[in-house]
C-alpha cells in the first residue's frame, strides 16, 4: 500500500503552485521540480485524460502518446470516479480560456 505524502510537504506544495502566475513561470517551476521523465509521466496523464474525456478509445490514446493501457485505465477510473473531482474542474476552467 502506497504512504500518504507527507501532508506539510504537499500543502507546501499547492501554495508554491498557486502562486504561479503564466504558463513560463509554470514551465519554469516544473522543469525545476521534476526530473525529465517525471514531467514526461505528469504530461502524458494528463493528456490521456483529455483524450478520454473526448471519449477517444483505447489504442487510438496508446498510438497518440505511448501510455500503457494500465495508466490509461488509471487515469479513467480517476475520471468515472471523480477520486478528488481535479480533472473536471481543470477541465472546466480550461474550457473558459
Amino acid at each position: 500500500m502506497a504512504s500518504r505524502p507527507n501532508t506539510e510537504f504537499t500543502h507546501d506544495l499547492y501554495k508554491a503552485i498557486l502562486t504561479l502566475e503564466t504558463e513560463e513561470e509554470c514551465e519554469a517551476f516544473f522543469k525545476d521540480l521534476c526530473t525529465i521523465p517525471e514531467l514526461k509521466a505528469l504530461s502524458q496523464r494528463f493528456a490521456v485524460a483529455e483524450m478520454l474525456e473526448r471519449n477517444m478509445v483505447y489504442n487510438k490514446i496508446v498510438e497518440a502518446t505511448g501510455a500503457s493501457t494500465a495508466t490509461i485505465s488509471r487515469v479513467k477510473r480517476s475520471l468515472d470516479y471523480e477520486n478528488a473531482g481535479g480533472y473536471g474542474l481543470v477541465f472546466e476552467r480550461m474550457k473558459k480560456d
